[in-house]
């Protein structure tokens, strides 16, 4: 096959072929001509990726979805004769922005636990001191060197030193919406200001639990499919 590719080439002029010891060999560079594949059809939550899988609108047969990340799901098929894979469709959730191990002033973290967290106990304790601070100094406690304390509203017309809750489990929007949030613990610190930061404290655990969720959601989702052994899913 080779061969005969090279001697047409050689054909069209130009181009110099010599095969000595078993070798074929040319005078000038050869490319080879890659199959084409589709480009990708990119969504933005699982639901659109499901809705695509079902139809079967490309006539695709069997394929594997790949559970990448939080925040990525691919599915493709399998490698064609240069051995790359089709990726049909990318799925990227699209999340709040909020940034870790970064102190924002008080009334922007008062609206960032509002906007980019789940609702929960940690979270309302949290709002109460953050949205109450009377003074901009924030002193530490005790003899751990890890408790805080500030100066907050506690009544109508009174005022207390408030202890800062440390650590806080929180449920961040840090994957597909169509799944449960995971819940981890987060190091939650002020400084003057007043000023608060979240620090991840469980090592990105969350992480495979949330793949976990996603992989769980398209198995019940794509049941029929997966049972017809036509679609794979790994996480």
């Amino acid at each position: 096959m080779i061969k005969e590719a090279l001697e047409y080439l050689l054909s069209l002029g130009n181009q110099k072929i010599l095969e000595f010891n078993g070798e074929i060999f040319s005078n000038q560079q050869l490319y080879k001509v890659k199959e084409a594949t589709p480009s990708a059809i990119n969504v933005h939550s699982l639901s659109g990726l499901v809705e695509y899988l079902q139809s079967k609108f490309d006539g695709q047969g069997k394929l594997m979805v790949h559970v990448v990340s939080p925040t990525e799901v691919v599915a493709f098929s399998s490698f064609n004769r240069d051995y790359n894979r089709n990726q049909l469709i990318i799925a990227e959730a699209l999340l709040p922005q909020f940034t870790f191990d970064r102190f924002y002033d008080s009334e922007s973290f008062n609206i960032k636990l509002q906007s980019c967290f789940v609702p929960n106990e940690d979270r309302a304790i949290m709002l109460q001191v953050v949205g109450n601070i009377k003074e901009e100094n924030v002193s530490t406690i005790g003899d751990d060197g890890v408790s805080q304390a500030v100066v907050a509203k506690t009544g109508v017309a009174t005022v207390a030193t408030v202890k800062v809750p440390n650590p806080v489990k929180l449920r961040p929007y840090r994957t597909f919406v169509e799944i449960e949030q995971p819940e981890s613990e987060f190091i939650f610190r002020m400084r003057s200001g007043p000023d608060c930061a979240l620090f991840e404290a469980d090592g990105g655990a969350w992480k495979l639990e949330a793949m976990k969720r996603i992989k769980t959601y398209l198995e019940q989702k794509l049941s029929e499919e997966i049972a017809s052994g036509n679609i794979v899913i790994i996480a």
